[in-house]
């Protein structure tokens, strides 16, 4: 499947209706949360336990704060876009703080950032290159619900834990070519504009990135407490 083709959702077409009422409700009511979205982040993720299995992901993002910025992960950027993950985002010091169990869950940007592949569509490069440049230190958390790259036309399984690219030679070529080709864009030259950028002030943190390891969710069978709720 393309990285651009969306799964068909089975269920109606959105009758009138629905639509007005929709209208209606969105004259009336705020959309906080969603409003601090400020940008949108293209990179590609892939499964935790499986390599082969590459995703273009559409990252709208808000800060919380300096350290840290949340993002909803779109598998496109157009209106019927399915929603098929999330992405936290921290700075190096955050990460530090974590327990050692916890910090195989996260991925580094780094190699990312500098070889061009994480990009703000439309942006300027210098404007794209101010924020890339506090990006390239931060580690991020991705898990994704919706495995579109199935043709999954619902989020079925399991949540899985996603990675990033980390070197040279892992990401499929036709999907950077498919990618460069619709924005228009080098990566090789972007490389040599952010060669400059660093990544974390300590190095990247040897337990990241799965610590070079599988991750897998699965699901098992425990105990539901109380049992007299049950």
């Amino acid at each position: 499947m393309s990285s651009t083709q969306h799964p068909a959702v089975p269920g109606e077409p959105i009758p009138t209706g629905t639509a007005l009422l929709e209208t209606t409700t969105a004259a009336i009511q705020g959309f906080g949360p969603t409003n601090k979205i400020h940008q949108h982040l293209c990179a590609f993720h892939f499964y935790s336990d499986d390599m082969t299995r590459q995703v273009e992901a559409h990252h709208f993002c808000g800060h919380q704060n300096e350290e840290m910025r949340q993002c909803l992960i779109y598998n496109s950027p157009e209106a019927d876009a399915r929603l098929i993950g999330i992405e936290y985002i921290i700075s190096e010091k955050l990460f530090l703080t974590l327990p050692d169990s916890e910090k195989p869950l996260w991925h580094t940007h780094e190699f990312e950032v500098k070889s061009g592949v994480l990009f703000m569509p439309g942006i300027s490069g210098p404007i794209e290159r101010q924020d890339l440049d506090k990006v390239c230190k931060t580690y991020g958390k991705a898990i994704h619900f919706w495995q579109v790259d199935r043709g999954d036309n619902l989020p079925l399984g399991l949540p899985q834990i996603m990675m990033a690219l980390t070197r040279d030679g892992q990401l499929y070529e036709h999907l950077a070519l498919d990618v460069e080709k619709r924005y228009g864009l080098s990566f090789a030259k972007e490389r040599e504009n952010r060669a400059y950028m660093s990544g974390p002030e300590h190095g990247i943190h040897p337990l990241a990135n799965a610590a070079g390891k599988g991750v897998k969710t699965t699901l098992r069978e425990v105990e539901c407490r109380p049992v007299e709720s049950v």
